[in-house]
């Protein structure tokens, strides 16, 4: 058994060869603590390390699993982060997010965020890393929180980012107020539902998918209570669906919203839209 046998296994089930090539990388670091320096140096794998490698790309093949729920582990802004079926797997576009929020976190000074339907605990974490902002994380998932609390604990962020059990604003107290919110809420209308990726439908649905066929459900809840929890000026952040930014930027303007800003992803698409409201 050889490495290029392993990867021949991934492509034959119709896994992509880039993402195959790079998926092979992560389970030979993984299982076999085999890095990208060891294969220029020439080093050999033993044959009951391979195996496991093996093993666990036939699992991968097999079950179509993200390879990240085999691992356990998803890379995400320079960390890996905790991740299972409870929770939606960090992507590249929730970076642009992340970066965004930061950016006028910093800039303005800001103390207080929520991070509606934090699953993992991803934004929550990267924003408490590179901000003096503290920020609590909302879920209504038990799990999700769970798997939150444990990455928040993996990075020493404690006190830092905090997590709470709530489905949007029903847990936030009453005397709590916060600068900004960020979340990237389910915007998948469920006629979507039997087109997306196999790996995709191994994310848990009720972070994926909405009730209306426009999947603006939860942009609309949001951005309607926002001023509820708001300090003098509050600031929301949304991670956008294909196609959505229009309908996702008159919502926020109907409810008071001004200075909208749309950031697009290297594809040109629009994902991210900001907006600030002054009570």
């Amino acid at each position: 058994m050889s490495i290029q046998e392993i990867l021949k296994i991934l492509t034959d089930s119709g896994i992509e060869p880039n993402e195959a090539d790079v998926e092979l990388k992560m389970l030979l670091e993984h299982f076999a603590g085999y890095t990208a320096k060891d294969i220029i140096m020439g080093n050999k794998l033993t044959q009951e390390k391979l195996s496991i490698v093996k093993e666990k790309a036939i699992e991968r093949a097999k079950t179509r699993r993200p390879i990240q729920h085999i691992i356990g582990l998803a890379d995400f802004m320079g960390e890996k982060f905790i991740v299972n079926p409870s929770v939606l797997i960090p992507r590249d576009e929730t970076e642009i997010l992340v970066r965004k929020a930061v950016e006028i976190i910093n800039k303005n000074d800001l103390k207080m965020a929520l991070d509606v339907g934090t699953g993992s605990g991803c934004i929550a974490c990267m924003v408490a890393k590179h901000t003096n902002c503290q920020i609590i994380g909302l879920d209504i998932s038990i799990d999700a929180l769970n798997t939150a609390l444990d990455n928040a604990s993996r990075l020493n962020l404690f006190n830092k980012a905090i997590f709470r059990k709530s489905d949007i604003f029903s847990n936030v107290k009453p005397n709590e107020s916060f600068d900004m919110i960020i979340s990237n809420p389910p915007y998948v209308p469920p006629s979507e539902k039997e087109k997306i990726q196999i790996e995709v439908k191994f994310d848990p649905e009720s972070a994926l998918f909405t009730k209306d066929e426009k999947g603006l459900e939860f942009y609309e809840k949001i951005t309607i209570d926002a001023h509820k929890v708001f300090n003098k000026t509050g600031y929301l952040l949304f991670e956008l669906g294909i196609g959505q930014s229009k309908d996702v930027e008159s919502i926020m303007l109907a409810n008071g919203f001004v200075d909208i800003e749309i950031v697009k992803d290297l594809a040109g698409i629009d994902r991210v839209i900001s907006g600030k409201l002054i009570k």
